[in-house]
């Protein structure tokens, strides 16, 4: 297959290239900048110039695919005070690819995420996020678009990735609570820190991609988790016996100045099964979990 990939050079885009190159596909990657082209074309993929706001650049490589994964988003400006600007290109991205596949079977397969679920309870692929009027809420109706575009003609599909998707080089939300962590000389949680994320390993979440875009059938939710639930309390442990700092309660009225932007996520108890995903696609997680890991020391360089 052709696979149009957006992201193509990012976190889990650069594990995904590879793995979909290997398994024998041809991969044409999104670039917005020279040295996402450069990191593209010396991984073997053809290059297309542009950014997920170009939908005329978005909607013809579609068309000259045989599947799409959509994995850009715009995380620069999503947690610097605009999530609702990310979102709402991110919604007219999906739509043109949406738009340009109609009708025509092939796959499209998009990354969602947990926001939007009762918190403490695990969630599976059978459930479905509540929306209101809020920024988060507009992630979740894009993925309802995504299911629906079944009834289009199109094998559609949404992957929600746990919140950390790790492995060495992670820039994420484990690389920031270690920053903080370090800023502050305390490895805080939130309250009695028995909260839970979701996670995965970013290789095991590339091949999850590519499986999908191989093989999901149309309308399906896919969960992107090895580990259902790890307790933050336990993260800021090992954190904190890497750094040789304390480890610490922080009272929810401080958080926002011990957190900073992680302060509205770091509380979230979002626990979620993939026993579903695993069965449907013969999905299994091979590499380490989040605790082992953050054991290995790849987090806390100087």
């Amino acid at each position: 297959m052709r696979i149009f990939v957006t992201g193509a050079s990012g976190w889990l885009g650069s594990a995904l290239v590879p793995d979909l190159l290997d398994a024998g596909h041809e991969v044409t990657g999104l670039a917005r900048s020279d040295a996402a082209a450069t990191a593209l074309s010396g991984a073997g993929a053809e290059v297309v110039r542009g950014t997920i706001d170009d939908l005329d650049v978005l909607g013809t490589a579609a068309a000259a695919s045989d599947g799409v994964v959509h994995l850009a988003f715009k995380h620069d400006i999503a947690f610097t005070g605009d999530f609702a600007g990310a979102a709402q290109a991110d919604r007219r991205a999906v739509d043109t690819l949406t738009d340009a596949l109609a009708g025509s079977g092939r796959p499209l397969v998009v990354a969602g995420g947990f926001m939007g679920f009762p918190p403490g309870r695990t969630t599976t692929e059978r459930d479905r996020p509540s929306t209101d009027a809020s920024a988060l809420s507009v992630r979740a109706l894009t993925a309802a678009a995504v299911l629906d575009a079944a009834e289009l003609g199109v094998r559609s599909s949404v992957v929600r990735l746990s919140p950390t998707c790790h492995g060495e080089g992670d820039a994420g939300f484990m690389a920031s609570l270690v920053a903080v962590a370090r800023d502050k000389g305390v490895a805080g949680h939130l309250g009695d820190g028995t909260n839970r994320w979701p996670a995965v390993h970013r290789l095991d979440a590339a091949r999850l991609f590519r499986l999908a875009v191989e093989r999901a059938p149309a309308g399906t939710v896919l969960h992107g988790v090895a580990d259902e639930g790890v307790e933050i309390r336990a993260v800021a442990e090992v954190i904190g016996r890497h750094l040789g700092v304390p480890v610490a309660q922080i009272a929810p009225g401080d958080a926002p100045a011990h957190f900073s932007w992680l302060a509205g996520f770091i509380g979230q108890d979002l626990p979620a099964s993939s026993a579903l995903t695993r069965e449907l696609l013969d999905w299994r997680p091979l590499r380490p979990g989040l605790l082992e890991d953050l054991e290995k020391g790849h987090y806390f360089g100087a």
